[in-house]
This record gives C-alpha cells, sequence and structure tokens, in this order.
C-alpha cells in the first residue's frame, strides 16, 4: 500500500504556475493571434549557472509545449565584457539541456542600426536628449522613492545641439564617460526607473560582431524591449529585479510601436540554492583565484560544472519543475536537487563494482590459479540494460570500512568468526588477518562456502551482510575525485559582514588515487555514469584515459549531509 502510495505521488503533475495560466488566457483570448513567442536572452558574459537553467525551462518550455517559438539572443551590448567563448558555452549548455533555437540564433547588436535610429527620433521628438554630467553627479540626483529628483541643467538642451551631439559621441570624438544619452520621462516618478534613465553610453572597445562601427551602444533597458519588440515576442519572461523596469519597458515599447502589438514583460523569482553562491563575479574571483579549477570545476553551480559532475539533463528540468515559478523570492534546499539526479541515475546509471580503500581478501580454500565469471544484473530499475559478467577469483578487494577487528553490536560486515556474501558471488567467512608494523591491517583471510554461489543450487541461504568487491588480478586502477558542497554556509551569498571565501568547504574535494574498479570500466568513456555499488553515483571525468581511469562523485546514495552537519 506505502508502494502505492509512493508510485502516485510521482505520477502527480507539477501545478500550472501563474505564468502558464497567463499565456493559457492570453491563448484562449486570440491575443497576438493566438501565437506564443518567448525568448532566452543570455549576456555574453559569463558562464550559465543553474539559475539560467531555470530561465531556459520556463521559456523554452511554454513555446514548447504551447506550439510556439523561442528565440536565443545574446545581449550583446557591452563589448568590454563579451566573448565568444561565453557564446559558445552557452550554446552548448542549451543543447545539453534538450532545448533548441532552431534558425532563430539572433544579438541586440543585429539591432544596433535600428536603436540608434530609435534614439535618434526620440530625440528629435523632444523624448531624449544629451547630458554632459558624470554618471556619479547623475545618479545623486535621481533623489529617493520618497523624494523626487533634479532635473539635470542640460534637459531642456536644444534638440539640435543633443543631435549634433549624439553624431559626434559615436564617431569617437568624446571620452569614455563624458557625456550619455538620456530619456526625458519624469524626475518626480515614484519608479526611479523612469527619472531620465541613461539610454546610450560612450564604449571605445572594438565589439566582436560589429567591429568598429560603434562608439556609442545602449543599455540594456534600451535594447532589451525594443529588440522583443522587433522579434515578434509575445511574453518577456524574466526575473522579479526587473519588476521595477516593467514601466520603462512598455514606454519605450509605446514609442516604437505602430499598431496594438506590445510585448509582455511577466516577471517571476530566482532560483537561489542552499551552499551555493550564485554571483557571476563571485564565481569568477574563485576562478581567477585557483579555488576552483576552471568554470567547469564540478563544485561549480555552473551548467558546464553539473555536467562534468556527472548531473544529467533530465535531472535539472525536474528539479525546475519540482520548484517553480511564484512572485515569492525564496531559497531552495540544495538537497531537492541532489535529490533530482538521484532519481534520474537510479533509473539510468548502470551498477558497478568499485573499492575506494583497497583492503585484501584471500580466500585460502579457494583454488590458487583459478577465475570464474559471475553474473550480475546491470541494473535492477531497468532490465533492458542486461546483465554483465566479472571475474572472480581467490584474491579480491573490500573496503577497509567493511571490516572491523571488534566491531560493535549489529555490525553486519566482515569481522573475525563472521559471515557474509561477496554480492553475485560466494558467501565467505573471517579466519584471521593480517596487520603490519604499524598496526594496520592489510590483509584479510577467509574461507569460502562452494555451495552458496549466487543463482546457483544452495545460494538461498541467508546473510546479513552483503560486500561489493573487485577480483585482485583484475582490478583497474583508478583515481576517484570526491566532491562535496564548495561551501558549509546555508547562505554564502547572504553574508554581508563576512568575506564569503571564508565560507569555503575545505573538505569539498577529496582525491583518492589508489581505488580498484571492476576491468569493464576501461572502456568507459567521459561523461559516462554508473553507479557504483554502496558508495554513490560517479561519473567519468574528462581527465579519464584507459591508461589512468578518474571518476567524479556525483553524489552519494543517501543525503548525509543533514546528518553530519545539523
Amino acid at each position: 500500500m506505502n508502494e502505492e502510495k509512493i508510485n502516485m505521488a510521482e505520477e502527480v503533475k507539477p501545478p500550472v504556475s501563474f505564468i502558464e495560466q497567463i499565456i493559457i488566457d492570453d491563448i484562449e483570448a486570440g491575443k497576438n493571434g493566438g501565437r506564443i513567442h518567448t525568448r532566452f536572452p543570455p549576456e555574453p558574459n559569463g558562464y550559465l549557472h543553474i539559475g539560467h537553467a531555470k530561465a531556459i525551462c520556463l521559456d523554452f518550455g511554454m513555446a514548447q509545449k504551447y506550439g510556439g517559438k523561442c528565440n536565443l539572443r545574446f545581449d550583446d551590448t557591452n563589448p568590454v565584457k563579451e566573448d565568444v567563448e561565453y557564446i559558445d558555452s552557452i550554446k552548448e549548455d542549451i543543447k545539453w539541456l534538450g532545448f533548441d533555437w532552431e534558425d532563430r540564433e539572433y544579438y541586440a547588436s543585429d539591432y544596433f542600426g535600428k536603436l540608434y535610429d530609435f534614439a535618434v527620433d526620440l530625440i528629435k521628438r523632444g523624448l531624449a536628449y544629451i547630458d554632459d554630467q558624470p554618471a556619479d553627479i547623475i545618479s545623486s540626483q535621481k533623489g529617493t522613492p520618497s523624494q523626487p529628483g533634479i532635473e539635470s541643467p542640460y534637459r531642456n538642451r536644444s534638440v539640435s545641439e543633443s543631435l549634433s551631439l549624439f553624431e559626434r559621441m559615436n564617431k569617437g570624438e568624446f571620452d569614455e564617460g563624458s557625456r550619455v544619452l538620456r530619456a526625458k520621462i519624469d524626475m518626480t516618478s515614484p519608479n526611479m526607473q523612469m527619472r531620465d534613465p541613461i539610454i546610450y553610453r560612450i564604449i571605445k572597445s572594438a565589439h566582436h560582431r560589429t567591429g568598429e562601427i560603434w562608439k556609442v551602444y545602449p543599455m540594456y533597458d534600451f535594447a532589451h524591449g525594443q529588440s522583443d519588440y522587433f522579434e515578434g515576442i509575445t511574453h518577456s519572461l524574466c526575473t522579479l529585479e526587473f519588476e521595477v523596469h516593467r514601466p520603462l519597458y512598455d514606454w519605450l515599447v509605446d514609442q516604437l510601436k505602430t499598431n496594438d502589438y506590445r510585448p509582455r514583460q511577466i516577471e517571476f523569482n530566482r532560483l537561489n540554492l542552499t551552499y551555493t553562491m550564485m554571483s557571476k563575479r563571485k564565481l569568477l574571483e574563485l576562478v581567477q583565484e585557483s579555488k576552483v579549477s576552471g568554470w567547469d570545476d564540478p563544485r561549480m553551480p555552473t551548467l558546464c560544472g553539473l555536467r562534468r559532475r556527472g548531473y544529467t539533463p533530465g535531472s535539472i528540468r525536474k528539479f525546475v519543475d519540482l520548484i517553480g515559478y511564484t512572485k515569492v523570492e525564496a531559497i531552495n534546499d540544495v538537497s531537492l536537487l541532489e535529490h533530482a539526479v538521484r532519481e534520474d541515475l537510479n533509473i539510468c546509471a548502470p551498477r558497478v563494482f568499485a573499492v575506494l580503500n583497497p583492503l585484501k581478501v584471500i580466500i585460502t580454500n579457494y583454488p590458487e590459479g583459478k577465475t570464474e565469471n559471475v553474473e550480475l544484473i546491470n541494473n535492477p530499475e531497468d532490465e533492458s540494460m542486461g546483465k554483465r559478467e566479472i571475474p572472480f577469483s581467490r584474491e579480491v578487494f573490500i573496503e577497509q570500512d567493511d571490516f572491523m577487528e571488534n566491531p560493535p553490536h549489529k555490525f553486519f560486515r566482515l569481522a573475525p568468526g563472521m559471515e557474509v556474501r561477496l554480492k553475485g558471488a560466494y558467501i565467505v567467512k573471517c579466519t584471521g588477518y593480517k596487520k603490519d608494523e604499524s598496526g594496520d591491517i592489510i590483509e584479510i583471510y577467509c574461507n569460502y562456502d562452494p555451495t552458496t554461489k549466487s543463482g546457483e543450487s544452495g545460494s538461498e541461504r541467508k546473510v546479513k551482510g552483503t560486500l561489493h568487491w573487485v577480483s585482485a588480478p583484475h582490478a583497474v586502477d583508478a583515481e576517484v575525485r570526491l566532491y562535496d558542497r564548495l561551501f558549509n554556509h546555508d547562505d554564502p551569498a547572504g553574508q554581508k559582514d563576512d568575506d564569503y571565501r571564508s565560507f569555503l568547504n575545505p573538505g569539498s574535494l577529496k582525491i583518492l588515487k589508489h581505488c580498484k574498479v571492476e576491468p569493464s570500466l576501461v572502456s568507459a568513456s567521459p561523461l559516462d555514469k554508473f553507479q557504483f555499488q554502496r558508495l554513490g553515483y560517479f561519473c567519468v571525468d574528462y581527465d579519464s584515459t584507459k591508461e589512468h581511469l578518474v571518476f567524479n562523485r556525483t553524489v552519494s546514495l543517501k543525503d548525509t549531509w543533514a546528518k553530519i552537519h545539523k
């Protein structure tokens, strides 16, 4: 009965979000001809992290679900911070998550000419002007939410003078920061975004697509809404910090539009995770200071880092479905993400044997020189994955933790006089052990019962303990990297009075260099995923070769973090 309840719970679909309900209502009302067209507009100034995955799943997912389209549009309005490397990585990450923009790859720079012409039109209509004041003065004149701003002394500059200065700005005649173009809206507006926002600034760096053509570049708020309008976007989905920007978004589109069509901006809460840092700037600092090995370090929340660690696209999409979309900012427990990847890998990952801290067991009554194969199921959750055979011999490796000289009560592993089953093989009984000069146990001696081979007559005899193992003569050496959470504070980003670096977890990476794995893993390729039985889920690292196997721990079999750190 309990199992039935669990299965029923798993089949329950997540409730329709408020965003999806808006889309449904718009379709039923025939708005925009019933079409759905979204966009994902990343800045090509860094690698995508799991927070971006939430936006990707929403933008592409809603279009996919309701027969619409989703554009990929790079917001490349700041050539100082942008790089083609980031563009390539963003496209790879979106494809990896399972989404496709087809032939709709766009750039804000595609519209630089149109945006410039629109800015000129605003000047001509008395809705924009050139301000010669430095940025700090302009900022100080903005006022506060309860106090109106102060008008710039250049606010009533003549149209002809502003037009001339704007043209000269684009010719490179003035220094960066010496002049800006501001929209003329309302310096008394309760929304400070409407207090004559800057819409163009001077940047003299070459652009990765347009080269040296432009010396003035649009601000995000100016380029964003207009790009949506040019592309026919129906629903512009963005995170909550842009809610106060929406009146400006609408105002600018209203100055541009020629009919009733206008994109609709809808905001949702960001994805925040415990024990995780999402700030691009701080993640970059971790990379630059070698606190991590790079953007794809498996401890990073970047999509390339999660991919290298062994996370699956399906697990990330499932996690996003679980947390949903609301208007309330919250911090999600990272254990929910770890649960999602366990659920996914449990279904798709083959079971294999690996011993991380080897201890040799010699089965003294097993014939010397004999090798036999034992048959094991690759994945009990999926019979189509079949079975495999692995070698068994007189000497095997088990985990050091699976033997105790003086075990406590209810220790069901190996100890003097105790029996265990070597999974898929025989029941063995410990008859003795050997220590080195330091007192460390280096060998275990056992007898086996030849009538207890798994799957054969006599194998029904039961013992309480079952251990994984690897045949010593056939074992393959491997390096295993045990990754854990990068921070040991549940909210490192929220600790304003402390340096976030002080919360770095010193145990976030442990490297084991003398592990032993079954011989079938020699043929494994980078990013292949496995369950190391009794140990957790692991992924083949990019560094791995047939001569030097390297595995990353994706996640443990159970959430032990909460128990250890509560």
